[in-house]
């Protein structure tokens, strides 16, 4: 297993990776290959935290880390993790599990303290996520 920063010629290739491994997700709404498109043409973008796993030369894992805002009295460098995706040969392999814990460690490197994601809490509990709730985070709601 190979993790590599990714780059632009990886785009769509990475695209479509994305949008076969949610097709077998137990968590999707069918667009997480669009919210990538989305993600990188934001202000929040890292290219520097968005990384693919390979075995061999085949692509078996994407994640991505964006910068994340946050409202708080106490200075909060945060990222959201989102998508984390990983081809349905190879889950429950630890593939994922690999991805997530590279992909942390340098957001760490890189300063940032805190990291948030939509996903399922059974999965990601493992990484010490917890529900926004056991920290009284409350959702912003914008006004029209």
């Amino acid at each position: 297993m190979d993790i590599k920063l990714v780059n632009k010629e990886d785009y769509d290739k990475i695209y479509t990776f994305v949008e076969e491994a949610f097709k077998t997700a137990e968590v999707s709404d069918g667009i997480e290959q669009d919210f990538v498109l989305e993600l990188r043409k934001s202000s929040n973008y890292i290219p520097e935290l968005e990384f693919a796993v390979y075995d061999k030369s085949i692509l078996i894992g994407h994640i991505m880390l964006t910068k994340q805002n946050l409202k708080s009295n106490k200075p909060v460098k945060a990222v959201l993790v989102a998508p984390l995706s990983v081809k349905k040969e190879y889950r429950r392999r630890g593939t994922g599990t690999s991805l997530m814990k590279y992909a942390l460690n340098e957001a760490l490197k890189q300063g940032f303290n805190a990291a948030f994601l939509i996903g399922s809490p059974l999965y990601y509990k493992r990484f010490g996520f917890k529900e926004t709730n056991t920290y009284n985070i409350k959702k912003h709601q914008r006004s029209s």
